[in-house]
């Protein structure tokens, strides 16, 4: 009974030691006990290493409390080293910002009208940085602001005084640019095609007005760069730019424009100007057929001049051949008096008058064509304007009349039809009264022939 219950203590013991005893085991790599006597052992070695672990644990607590106080220790110390240093910096600070006002005092009191100077270099440089941007002496003398931005820069971000060779160069640039404007220098360049492409070309600079490639071209100069510009200017301009730019010496005609490259109003204004054939597509359908009008009647009255020329000329000739030719009117109108000489003087009269009332059609043919396209040409260019008119006060009432531009261009382009019906009727007008008078010429001519006939017939019917 007795080593039954010590069994089931030592059974109990053993389950409350299970953990220590299990770490003993693994550590030993033993096998589990045999007997009752191996096990209790095994639970006094657990028991033994558990008490040398903990007493270990122990120590590396005591030691570490004993570090993290002398870690303590040296925190407070840095921070009081540190708040020391703090101090002493703020100390040197305000006496450097008292050195700082002192030196600034004396700087503007040794300055005197210096500063006054400088600030006036200060605004020179910026004027000219902007003109230089825009010049066209920049394409051939590139980054020249940089220098005076560098040198604004300088002067208004610290204390730094401008030196001698940097307010000469100032000087230098500023006569360098009023100089270069009255040049007309040739050099090469970098220009931009209306592609976008780039090609080296050769330049000619017209002081500071224009630039001109070697083909006559107007370049433009923008941002650091040439290009050519997409739409040139009408007229002789580009052919005496190519002039001017194979040119060697000399006086040359060339279109300067005087506003400069950056505004360009005036040349804007040119190249902006519709040219011949642009205001006459302007016109539309009502235009187109005022043209055709007009070359039908230049035509026509070209070819009856031809005729009539031909015409009157053999009939001078008949005036001076005693034989009647039925190659030209007055031939065939004198074949009927030859025809019908026994004939009496009133039948011959009617005869001829006959005659000459069937040369009359043929003589004035298309005279009557030309006065109706004088008189139908004008009415046709006023037709158009009146359409024209129509549609820009229907653009008027959709958008405003807010573009006086857009206003001018729709009158203007329904004004064109009315020019060119005058284009029209004052030509052929002129030309009618032309044509016209070389036909009443023949016809007074066979008038003449005929009456002196008549009289001539009647004065041998009298004798005989």
């Amino acid at each position: 009974m007795l080593i039954k219950n010590i069994t089931r203590l030592i059974a109990a013991a053993a389950g409350a030691a299970v953990l220590s005893t299990n770490v003993a085991l693994a550590q030993d790599g033993d096998a589990p006990a045999r007997d009752l006597n191996q096990l209790l052992d095994f639970v006094k070695q657990g028991q033994v290493t558990e008490a040398r672990e903990n007493r270990a644990r122990e120590q590396r607590f005591t030691q570490n409390k004993a570090n993290q106080q002398a870690e303590l220790r040296s925190a407070e110390a840095e921070r009081t080293r540190q708040e020391q240093l703090s101090a002493q910096l703020e100390n040197t600070f305000e006496e450097n910002e008292l050195v700082i006002t002192a030196k600034q005092a004396q700087l503007v009191e040794r300055l005197g009208a210096l500063s006054e100077l400088f600030g006036h270099l200060t605004a020179a440089s910026g004027d000219l940085a902007s003109n230089i941007e825009v010049s066209l002496a920049s394409a051939q003398y590139p980054d020249r602001e940089v220098f005076l931005k560098d040198l604004i820069e300088k002067m208004s971000g610290s204390d730094t005084l401008p030196s001698v060779d940097e307010i000469e160069r100032v000087w230098y640039e500023l006569l360098r640019e009023v100089t270069e404007t009255g040049r007309v220098v040739a050099f090469d360049a970098e220009v931009a095609t209306p592609s976008g492409e780039l090609a080296q070309r050769s330049v000619v600079r017209v002081g500071a007005f224009n630039i001109v490639d070697a083909d006559g071209n107007y370049l433009t100069y923008n941002n650091g760069s040439l290009s050519e510009l997409p739409r040139q200017p009408s007229g002789n301009y580009t052919g005496w730019a190519s002039s001017l730019a194979s040119a060697t010496s000399g006086l040359h005609t060339f279109g300067v424009d005087p506003t400069g490259p950056t505004g360009g109003s005036f040349l804007a204004a040119i190249i902006d100007s519709p040219t011949l054939e642009e205001r006459w597509h302007q016109g539309g359908y009502v235009g187109y057929g005022i043209t055709a009008v007009g070359v039908f009647a230049f035509i026509l009255a070209i070819y009856r001049l031809i005729v009539l020329s031909a015409v009157g000329a053999k009939v001078n000739s008949q005036m001076k051949s005693d034989k009647a030719n039925d190659n030209n009117p007055l031939g065939r109108v004198l074949k009927v008096a030859e025809d019908n000489p026994n004939m009496d003087s009133e039948t011959l009269e009617l005869k001829l008058s006959e005659g000459i009332l069937k040369e009359t059609p043929k003589i004035e043919s298309g005279l009557t064509l030309l006065k109706i396209i004088a008189a139908v040409a004008p009415l046709m260019g006023l037709l158009g304007t009146v359409t024209g008119m129509i549609i820009t006060f229907q653009a008027i009432t959709i958008f405003g009349a807010g573009d006086p531009k857009a206003m001018a261009g729709g009158i203007s382009s329904a004004l064109v039809t009315t020019v060119l019906g005058l284009l029209v009727a004052i030509p052929t007008v002129l030309l009618h009264t032309f044509v016209n008078g070389r036909a009443q010429r023949i016809i007074h001519i066979l008038q003449e022939q005929t009456t002196g006939m008549i009289a001539e017939h009647t004065e041998s019917s009298l004798r005989s």
